[in-house]
Parts: C-alpha cells; structure tokens; sequence
C-alpha cells in the first residue's frame, strides 16, 4: 500500500469512524437525557448491577479473534468460518451459563428483580456472537461508512423503543428493551449489508492460528473488562442502588467523549498502522501525530466537561441528579487519558507484543485493585479520585513499554502532549471562573461552550497550531 493510498484510506476511516461514533453517540445521548428525566438513579443502578457479567461473556464471545482476523494479511474463508463458528458456540455456553446463575445474582445483591433482567438481557450476548466476523471484515476493509450506518440504525430504533417504554412506566425494562434491541438490530443490518456467509468447515489449523495470538488479547481484554465493572459491582455490593446510578450515570457520561475517541482510534489505527508495522520512520512519524491529534480533541472536551459538570446535568436531567456532580468533575480528570491510553496499547498489538499487552494488564490492574481496595470504604467520592491517580500510573507504565518498541515513550510523548494539555487547563479555568457569574444553569452553558471555544481556538493557535492544521485539513478533505 502506497503512501498516498495509506493517507486517504486513514482520513477516510478517521472520518467515518467519527461519523460512526459520535453521531450515533450525539443520537443516543439525547435520548439517554429524555430517558433519564423520566427515570431515577435507582433504576440506572439495578442495571449497573448486572453490567460485569455480561461485559465478561461478550469477552469470550470475540476471544480476540477479529483482532487476529484484521492482523492476518493472508486471511481465508476457512479463517472467517472457523472463527464464526467457534464465536456463536462460546454465544450459546455463556447465555446458559447466565441464565442458570441469574437467581443467584439476585439472592447476591437482595434484589429479585435481578432475576428476570439477567435472563433478558443475556440474549445481547447471544446476538452479538453472530455477527463478530462480518464486523471485523468492515474493519479490515476499512468500509466504516457501513459500519457507521449500521451503528446508526440499531442507535435510533432502539433509543426509540427505550424512550416509549420509559415514557409509559416501564421503568428499568425500558433499559433493558433498550439494550436488547440494539444489539439485535445490529446484527440483523450487519448480516443484511455483508457478502459473507460461513461457507467453509471448523478448521483446526484456522483455530490454531486465531486462538494462538486472540488468546492473549483474550486474556488481557478479559481481565481489562472485569476490572473496569468491578467497579459498579463492588459498590452495587456495599452502597445503595441510588449512589450507584449517581456513580454510573456520572461515568457513562464521562466516557462519551473518552471512550467514543478512544474507539475510533483503535479500530482505524490498528488496521492502518499494521499495513506500516516494518516502517519504523514511517511508524514513529505516524504514531506520535495520532498522539497529538487524539489530545486535542479529547483535552479541551474533557476538561470542558468538568468545568461544566453542574450547569451540564441540572439543565439535562434535572436536580434529582445532583448526586453525580461531583462524581463526573473528577471522573473526567481520569478518562481524559484513555485515547492515548489506547494507542499506545494499539502499538503492542500491531508489533505483535500480545504477550506484553497482557503483561501490562496484569500489573496495572494489580495497582488498580489496590488502590480501590483502599479507597471503597472512605467513599465513591474516593473511589473516583483513586481512577484519577490509577490512570496516571497507567500512562507511565504504557509508555515506558511503547519506548522500548519505537523509541516513543513517556517524556517524548508528554513533551508532545503538554502544551495541549496546558492549553485546555486554562481553558477549562476561564470557563469555570466565568460560570460563578451567573445562576441561572442555562445561561452558564450558553455563555460557557462558545467562551471555551474561543479560548482554547487561540490558545491552540499561539501554542499547539501545527495540531490544529492537521485537524483543519482532515475536515477539509470531507
């Protein structure tokens, strides 16, 4: 693949992936308010409740297979038909699997309504297994303005469906027929818009190949997605349902921007960047530019955010959600480091250093653990600040590792990353200073989004204007 040709295919991809994202996001965020405003804290609790279980059956549903699938230059039909197969088998296990402990968690948390959300929404499980490949070829192929109008369709029809239970007293199932329904929209568009059937038998030599590099990405995905909800389990486990929707929807939030970001990344850069895995010059060059652009896009958003935490949620949801305030202004703090989190995890991957990527989880999860060991019983408040230094810990441990491979790491990257940083800070203090001025909740976020805006406009001008042309020339070419 050719320069050019790398060039245009990684703006396409970033565009669409963008698209794919935030405009599916944009879509379900404004439903998520409407729905909120018709709920309580407690009805987002009971489903948080419930989160880790199903996060860590659709673990074992991917396997890490799609990212051995995308890696492959050499892929085979009997490479899609054998990863399809085994994916819809692991499907089928962990859906009984969850219907047989669903009583259990009930009788775990003391609420019986447990029971039946379990049994329902285990079947996201099942749907999601049969579409794994037909995602990941989109992906290699880099057709995400399917997979953007797939996310698109599943995103507004079931929002729409969320929002009709919602509004006629259906409570938490209307969350729960919310989650259902999009995962099997999803797959139905998916299967409607590939060419792909499973044609080929199970091959061995196929499931060698996937489960010898999927099992490492398995095995830290694993341990990365019961880390990450241990967190509402634990304090669904010694805190109300209500101080845990606070928590949840304080998160949730937080992770629209981040995680959103941290997606589109990952799955553009990891097809892209693979093509370029034996280019050192050219692997280094791109690398540190993804890093530069990905914080000044996340930076000012999340520290935007937090500086408008309490206009934000009482003009969205109303005081009923006060509770989250504070919970989100920290929160943002911690997450506004995962897209670049992310890539330097990608760059793990496309070298091949699963075993280190799964080395890493180990020990930052370690760190992690302990830190919430110390900090769950003071208060969630602290439990958000231990996220905070947590990630901070991570970025150090990251890049260290990525400075071994390509000679990027932690003072070579933060040398990139601080003057955008600095950037959004000053940013993020006018904005908040400026919001003291005013009560009414409406007015500061009238006055607080184009004053932020314009601030951080100039001070990227003065201080970061080689990111800010880069982003100019990427909108230009759409």
């Amino acid at each position: 693949m050719g320069s050019t040709s790398l060039k245009e295919k990684t703006t396409n991809g970033l565009f669409w992936s963008s698209v794919d994202r935030f405009s599916s996001q944009g879509i379900s965020f404004v439903f998520s308010i409407l729905i909120a405003r018709l709920l309580s804290p407690h009805d987002y609790g009971i489903v948080a409740m419930v989160s880790v279980f199903f996060a860590v059956a659709q673990s074992f549903v991917d396997s890490g297979f799609s990212n051995a699938l995308i890696r492959k230059k050499d892929r085979t039909d009997a490479d899609l038909s054998t990863c399809f197969y085994f994916n819809v088998f692991v499907g089928i296990v962990f859906y009984a699997l969850l219907f047989f402990l669903a009583p259990y968690i009930a009788i775990f948390y003391d609420q019986p309504i447990l029971d039946s959300i379990v049994k329902v929404s285990g079947l996201n499980v099942l749907f999601n297994s049969l579409s794994v490949v037909q995602n990941a070829q989109f992906s290699y192929q880099l057709e995400f303005k399917t997979i953007a109008k797939v996310t698109l369709s599943s995103t507004i029809f079931s929002s729409i469906a969320g929002l009709f239970f919602a509004y006629k007293g259906y409570g938490v199932w209307a969350l729960v027929i919310q989650g259902v329904s999009a995962t099997f929209i999803r797959t139905l568009v998916l299967w409607i818009l590939s060419k792909w059937h499973p044609h080929s038998r199970f091959s061995r030599e196929s499931f060698n190949y996937l489960f010898g590099y999927g099992s490492k990405i398995l095995a830290s995905g694993l341990l990365d997605t019961i880390y990450n909800n241990i967190y509402p389990m634990v304090i669904g486990k010694f805190y109300t349902p209500t101080q845990l929707g606070n928590y949840s929807r304080a998160f949730g939030w937080a992770q629209l921007p981040s995680a959103n970001i941290s997606s589109v990344i990952q799955r553009v850069t990891f097809p892209v960047l693979s093509e370029i895995q034996d280019d050192s010059l050219r692997l280094e060059k791109n690398y540190r530019k993804l890093l530069r652009l990905s914080s000044f896009i996340i930076f000012p958003l999340m520290v935007g955010m937090a500086a408008l935490a309490t206009p934000i949620v009482r003009v969205c949801l109303t005081s009923k959600w006060d509770g989250c305030i504070l919970y989100l202004q920290v929160i943002c703090f911690a997450l506004m480091w995962y897209p670049i989190h992310a890539i330097n995890l990608n760059l793990l991957q496309v070298k091949g250093r699963s075993d280190l990527f799964l080395k890493l989880e180990f020990i930052k999860k370690g760190i992690g653990l302990a830190i919430l060991l110390v900090t769950l019983p003071i208060s969630i408040l602290f439990v958000c600040i231990g996220c905070v230094l947590e990630s901070l810990l991570d970025l150090f441990i990251n890049t260290y590792y990525t400075g071994k491979l390509i000679q990027v790491g932690y003072f070579k990257q933060m040398k990139d990353l601080l003057p955008i940083l600095m950037v959004s800070l000053v940013m993020g203090i006018v904005v908040y200073i400026s919001s003291l001025f005013f009560t009414n909740e409406f007015i500061k976020l009238i006055i607080g989004i184009p004053l932020g805006f314009f601030v951080y406009l100039i001070g990227t001008y003065l201080f970061a204007h080689e990111e800010l042309s880069e982003l100019v020339k990427v909108v230009k070419k759409k």
